[in-house]
């Protein structure tokens, strides 16, 4: 748990520093820095999606994914939480639109940063690796960056990009305490496809919420990330080299 906390604490920082430094800044430089962001964003993505050793894999994963995501509505509760925080935490002072327009934007905070920070094989096997033996340092490198990216987020996106940091505890938290559970049943290929399918959702993410180009539900493709070894672990128990 010691990079996940580690990872937190740079959320935390980085965000607090945001919200109170972000403002001087001029709009047209954040909202430059965000899409700079979003480019980053989707090139990771794509660098994650070409560890797939199958594509097909990865295309059954998002489709069926996003089938159970929406059955679920996991965006629409996401967004539930994220709304009962703002109204909690964000204040709902002002008028009725000036409140809808905070609520709107603190949730788009909050799922973009508890996404972009949650969704990634720095996240998987960092946790794991932490979990395991104790190695926290593929997670510090994730801290930073995190600690980076959720300065220039918070500037841009408000308060929720802070609470993103209780999104990074119960998952990294999760995966740690987990990893000894899974040590004998994750597999290389499961991991690569996972990561494969995490770099569509990240290439969603920074088209919809950072570059916003097209709106997509990126949160109900959640499901993605654990269908994806699961289909390769079928495979495998069937005889089918992946």
């Amino acid at each position: 748990m010691t990079g996940t906390l580690i990872n937190i604490l740079t959320v935390l920082i980085g965000s607090a520093m945001g919200l109170a430094f972000g403002s001087r800044l001029p709009a047209r430089v954040r909202n430059t820095v965000v899409a700079g962001l979003g480019l980053f964003t989707a090139l990771i993505g794509v660098q994650m999606f070409l560890e797939t050793q199958n594509a097909i894999l990865v295309l059954g994963s998002i489709l069926f994914g996003g089938l159970l995501g929406e059955w679920w509505r996991i965006e629409e509760r996401l967004n539930k939480i994220g709304g009962q925080l703002e109204a909690r935490f964000g204040g709902n002072s002002g008028k009725p639109d000036d409140r809808a327009g905070s609520r709107e934007r603190f949730m788009r905070g909050f799922l973009t940063a508890s996404l972009l920070f949650c969704v990634g094989p720095m996240t998987i096997l960092g946790s794991i690796q932490d979990g395991l033996t104790g190695d926290y340092r593929l997670l510090a490198i994730k801290a930073v960056l995190d600690g980076f990216a959720s300065l220039a987020f918070a500037s841009t996106l408000g308060i929720g990009v802070m609470f993103s940091a209780l999104t990074i505890l119960v998952v990294q938290g999760g995966l740690s305490l987990s990893a000894a559970l899974i040590q004998g049943l994750i597999t290389d290929p499961m991991i690569a496809e996972m990561t494969a399918a995490g770099g569509v959702l990240l290439i969603g993410l920074a088209l919809s919420s950072l570059l916003e180009i097209k709106t997509i539900r990126v949160g109900n493709l959640l499901p993605a990330l654990l269908l994806a070894p699961l289909l390769v672990a079928a495979l495998a128990a069937l005889g089918i080299a992946t």
